[in-house]
């Protein structure tokens, strides 16, 4: 167990301290109006620690302060991790993104494409392409969320127990098999859409490596790395560092943590959603990204092959919002593109930031967040758990006050 402090002084790595502060002041304010219970914001520059925002609470009801070592459910954070995973084995040649998935999971062989009807009556149409491993990669594989509720095919996922929540007794490679058997949203590679695909990635990876997710993980990227509180579940021993869940209403916020139980399972280890983290340990995580795939002499990626995942895949430069389904995504969707497991700044402009083109990043349901500028060097992690993500624009505003604090 190990929290994460501050390590320099901002000016000694061009912040104004003051101006860095506001960053405080921005979150207390959801917390003291009761529409955030609490929050942890770290950000760095050259790998250095310069603020760290520690306020509100751990438990609301009980007034349990959160702390530096909180564990806190990322959700969604959990898909870079598995991004990096999979392609571990893209840089030992055991796939090419253009290698069909149902080379590992055979239910994927035969896929179809909902063409029109409802959930109940659906006209379905054979998919033109095979599914392949960069669709899973780049979310451009057809698959969806069961949440979404936008599409029949939504629908069919929650019938089958996929909306916030797992089927009992259905693993990892039996999900698989059940998403493989409803209608893709489009033809592989024709849209982008927020989905299951870094799950199925997770069960490729579980394949390929003849491990579980969980144990690839923790012998491969984990423990190399430090990131000993970073488990599918809570570590054994240490449930009472875990943040409480909440959900947003319309008045503030409800305690939710019988549907964030879900992450805690880890009878279906999804590499899409079912990491718990700390600060400390994704910061680990994040600084190796920044380096281009190495942190303390412990190297994961190369450099070039960590650049190729953190550029736009989206075919002919295009933003989420032009080759996107209009569903919801852990970031707005204009002037963004989608990498291998990362969304990519394409036009600040556009995008509404002041931030760099090339800044990327990705969130987490419970409102995580974190993103990484190779320009300026700097790297920004948001930890609190208020679900959904979208209630309110902390996000973009949070990048946004590290921006402006840079003065050098």
């Amino acid at each position: 167990m190990t929290a994460l402090a501050v390590e320099v002084e901002p000016a000694e790595v061009g912040f104004d301290a003051t101006r860095l502060a506001r960053i405080d002041a921005y979150l207390q304010r959801y917390v003291d109006e009761g529409l955030l219970p609490g929050y942890l914001v770290a950000v760095t520059r050259h790998g250095r620690v310069a603020h760290l925002a520690i306020g509100g609470w751990q438990h609301v009801e009980d007034r349990i302060a959160l702390q530096a070592d909180s564990l806190f459910r990322i959700y969604s954070m959990t898909k870079p991790v598995t991004s990096v995973a999979a392609m571990m084995l893209y840089e030992q040649g055991l796939f090419e993104l253009s290698t069909p998935v149902s080379r590992f999971i055979p239910s994927f062989a035969d896929v179809r494409v909902f063409a029109g009807g409802s959930d109940l009556k659906q006209v379905t149409v054979p998919a033109t392409e095979p599914v392949r491993m960069g669709h899973l990669l780049s979310h451009t594989a057809g698959l969806t969320y069961g949440f979404h509720r936008r599409h029949p095919a939504d629908a069919l996922y929650r019938a089958a127990g996929f909306e916030w929540a797992y089927p009992p007794g259905v693993d990892l490679a039996g999900a698989c098999d059940i998403w493989a058997g409803v209608p893709l949203l489009f033809q592989p590679g024709a849209e982008w859409a927020y989905s299951v695909a870094t799950d199925v990635l997770g069960r490729v990876v579980e394949v390929i490596s003849a491990q579980r997710l969980d144990e690839y993980f923790a012998e491969h990227i984990l423990d190399p790395l430090g990131m000993h509180d970073t488990s599918f579940g809570v570590p054994a021993g240490q449930a009472d560092r875990l943040a409480r869940l909440y959900l947003a209403a319309p008045d503030g916020m409800v305690p939710g943590d019988a549907l964030g139980a879900a992450t805690l399972q880890r009878t279906l280890l999804s590499g899409g959603a079912g990491l718990v983290s700390s600060a400390h340990d994704y910061h680990r995580f994040t600084q190796l990204l920044r380096r281009g795939g190495e942190l303390d002499g412990v190297r994961l990626l190369g450099p070039r092959t960590l650049a190729y995942m953190t550029r736009n895949h989206l075919p002919g430069g295009a933003d989420l919002e032009q080759f996107g389904q209009p569903l919801y995504a852990e970031v707005p969707l204009r002037g963004m593109g989608f990498g291998l497991g990362f969304s990519v700044v394409l036009d600040p402009a556009w995008a509404g930031t002041a931030g760099n083109a090339g800044e990327y990043g990705w969130g987490g349901a419970a409102s995580t967040a974190f993103s990484i500028d190779p320009v300026e060097q700097t790297t920004l992690l948001f930890f609190t758990q208020l679900l959904p993500s979208s209630t309110h624009p902390l996000r973009t505003n949070l990048r946004q006050l590290v921006t402006q604090a840079l003065v050098d």
